[in-house]
């Protein structure tokens, strides 16, 4: 049996929620930018690390290590 570490879930989660509401916060200061094509271009870049990232987290956590 595995057990699962609830930390890196939880740490997940948080971590998507941050890159989510990190991209739809700049989407609002966007339309200020000189360039905002390549502004979205960069903040959908981290925003999609950060992502990647958390989705790593969360399935490393449900797996877990062995008991």
């Amino acid at each position: 049996m595995r057990k699962r570490n609830w930390r890196f879930v939880f740490a997940g989660f948080l971590f998507l929620a941050l890159a989510i509401g990190f991209f739809f916060f700049m989407t609002i200061i966007a339309p200020s930018s000189t360039n905002p094509v390549e502004f979205m271009k960069i903040v959908g870049q981290a925003s999609g690390v950060v992502g990647g990232i958390s989705l790593a987290l969360i399935i490393m956590g449900l797996i877990g290590k062995k008991a």
